[in-house]
């Protein structure tokens, strides 16, 4: 099995090096025509992937990557509306944004993986965490019923306000930990009379502390799923690598997917149900696939059949 993950790391190395050495070794703005066409092709990776799976390990294994992969897709898209709302917030360039989301999902695999690995030794070694996950996830499914996927504010989440938004307020922060005003094409630091950080290292630790609050939410999820890491480490990966190309294909959609996240809560309350009963009742992966993708279907469906009236500002 080590050989597999492995040749696994190896690939995404080498996909990241391609986009960052090659495709993208210039700030510049993503368009519309090019983010589709490679969020196609990281979707075709992901079923050339499924079918590689089915051959080596067989069915089960198979159907279990490609649930957890749409659950960690479909809650991907609620990363894409925090995205948008950070480099909203932040006043971010058009052509720095693609730039500080591929550093910010790079440092989202490692963070995953270590998450992974500690979830699953756990539920390994305690069995009763099972229903501690599952209760997280019925209760996030509840909060984002009441609140809604638009109502995350970078400015009022208490972790990001203390640790990482306020380096723009606090004087004496400034003093130990400068911060130039302005981007500087694309670059994290700049040299001036000194090393100073660029506000685009701001908005990267806001991205790398946001996606360790989603994977509270994401991690549990495929874990009521399989329990196997490598599946769950993949699934999360594939995902993870198409957000780049999906938030430059759906920055500009956003508003025609309000129903989504009424979507999401119900798969995560269905999730955390289905850990919470998992000593008791067996739900096959291609019935919870076919629930998860119906709710989307349904969701998706009726926010394009309902289309939201913008207000004026």
């Amino acid at each position: 099995m080590l050989v597999f993950w492995i040749l696994f790391n190896l690939f995404v190395l080498a996909v990241l090096a391609l986009d960052l050495g090659v495709l993208n070794r210039r700030s510049r703005r993503i368009s519309f025509h090019e983010a589709l066409t490679w969020s196609g092709v990281w979707i075709a990776l992901a079923a050339v992937f499924a079918v590689l799976v089915l051959f080596w390990h067989g069915r089960a294994l198979a159907l279990q990557f490609v649930t957890g992969y749409v659950i960690e897709l479909s809650l991907s898209v609620d990363n894409l509306f925090v995205f948008l709302l950070i480099f909203r917030y932040f006043k971010v360039p058009d052509e720095d944004q693609h730039t500080a989301l591929f550093w910010g999902i790079l440092g989202a695999i490692v963070m995953r993986g270590m998450f992974i690995v500690a979830g699953v030794g756990l539920i390994r070694r305690f069995s009763w965490i099972t229903y501690v996950f599952g209760a997280l996830l019925v209760y996030s499914g509840f909060k984002l019923l009441r609140t809604g996927a638009k109502e995350i504010h970078p400015e009022k989440n208490l972790a990001l306000r203390l640790f990482v938004l306020r380096l723009f307020d606090l004087r004496f922060v400034r003093r130990a930990f400068p911060v130039t005003k302005d981007y500087v094409g694309g670059r994290f630091f700049a040299r001036r009379d000194r090393l100073y950080a660029t506000p685009l290292l701001v908005v990267l630790l806001v991205i790398e502390t946001s996606d360790i609050l989603f994977a509270v939410d994401s991690i549990p999820a495929v874990l009521a799923i399989t329990q196997n890491a490598f599946i769950i480490y993949t699934s999360n990966v594939f995902a993870i690598l198409g957000l780049r190309s999906m938030y430059s294909a759906l920055a500009g959609m956003m508003d025609l997917f309000h129903y989504l996240h009424y979507g999401l809560s119900v798969v995560l309350i269905f999730i955390g149900l289905k850990m919470l009963a998992s000593h008791y009742v067996y739900i096959p992966t291609e019935w919870a696939l076919a629930f998860v993708l119906l709710v989307l279907g349904v969701s998706i469906l009726a926010s394009l059949m309902n289309p939201q009236q913008k207000v004026a500002e």
